[in-house]
């Protein structure tokens, strides 16, 4: 008998209500999508689009009172049954998080040494001088410099660029199956960003982990995930292959944030001169041409639609759009795992 493939992790209808001050809201709904080992998944959209709030949800951080409907399965375990001991047994162990600010991840009171060594510690029971030599190991790993100095160093003693270093120390201590990075790349300048994301992945490749990599940056994402979810509004508008996805840009929101990504580089075809360094529109290809963008603002939750998310921001919205949320549809024979949520898909 065939044996059924079972992904490392699959989420089936995700559902979050946030309990607010405003009574309780939808945060995140009707989320799919599956990763397995050795794979990369990327989520991308705007702030408020409802990529952090699956991360936590994946991690079991969801704020008190917190309502998940669905189903998120782990290694054929499902989280959302779990209570917080066995979450916890889970987290910094076959599970973990690279968050985007370095600073509020760490813990001011204790050397980064400690604070790596403790999921060693915790884990994988190992005493305080074996768990210390391992965390100086994982510090060389992540190519900080004078790292057996840095070992018994503070965070705020750290530049950016370090502190994140050491939060990828810490995330990678136990090897994970799962690993998780919220934007893990915002406070840093372009070439450290460019180091640390190179880093993640050779981590990633050499490990065999799954990587989920958040991000709202459209060229890293061409270069970092196999796999691409284009989240607004609290749901997936787009998701496919990588490349799929950028080649046909099926959604109109994926439309808007390619339309307005400047690009470096570009060379005028008539005088064949370059503009290195000029951000040019992506849509115009003109140098100095005035960037599109997306009229409106991601709706809170409080104003969010009954349908489509996007629907006021939309050039090609209709009524029917306002009705209720599209379900995914596949783009198209010639791409293949590659769905958008519209319903004038085959027009656009």
């Amino acid at each position: 008998m065939t044996r059924r493939f079972v992904p490392l992790l699959r989420v089936i209808d995700l559902h979050i209500t946030l309990d607010t001050a405003q009574g309780a809201l939808t945060a995140l709904r009707d989320a799919s999508f599956a990763l397995d080992r050795g794979q990369t998944l990327g989520l991308i959209g705007e702030s408020g689009c409802g990529k952090s709030i699956t991360a936590l949800a994946l991690m079991g951080l969801l704020p008190d009172g917190a309502q998940v409907t669905g189903s998120i399965r782990f290694d054929g375990q499902e989280l959302t049954a779990l209570d917080d001991a066995a979450l916890c047994r889970l987290r910094g162990n076959r599970m973990a998080m690279v968050f985007q600010e370095p600073m509020s991840a760490l813990n001011p009171l204790h050397t980064v040494g400690r604070q790596i060594a403790e999921p060693l510690r915790i884990h994988q029971g190992l005493s305080r001088s074996a768990a210390e030599a391992e965390a100086l190991r994982l510090l060389e790993r992540v190519r900080l410099p004078q790292a057996r100095q840095r070992l018994h160093a503070y965070p705020h003693q750290l530049s950016g660029g370090q502190r994140q270093r050491v939060v990828i120390a810490m995330a990678l201590a136990c090897g994970p199956d799962l690993l998780i990075a919220d934007e893990p790349t915002t406070a840093l300048d372009a070439t450290l960003q460019r180091e640390v994301l190179d880093l993640i992945q050779e981590l990633v490749r050499e490990g065999g982990m799954a990587l989920l990599l958040i991000s709202h940056d459209l060229g890293l994402m061409a270069d970092a995930v196999q796999q691409l979810l284009v989240m607004y509004g609290g749901t997936v508008v787009e998701s496919g292959p990588t490349a799929a996805v950028f080649e046909r840009l099926a959604h109109p929101y994926t439309r808007g944030l390619f339309a307005a990504r400047p690009r470096l580089g570009w060379r005028d075809p008539a005088t064949g001169s370059a503009a290195s360094d000029t951000a040019v529109s992506a849509a115009s290809g003109r140098r100095g041409a005035r960037l599109p963008t997306i009229a409106g603002r991601v709706p809170t939750l409080a104003e969010m639609p009954r349908g489509c998310p996007f629907a006021d921001r939309c050039a090609w919205v209709i009524d029917a759009c306002r009705v209720a949320l599209p379900p995914l549809v596949p783009v198209g024979p010639g791409s293949p795992g590659h769905a958008a949520r519209c319903i004038r898909l085959g027009e656009l």
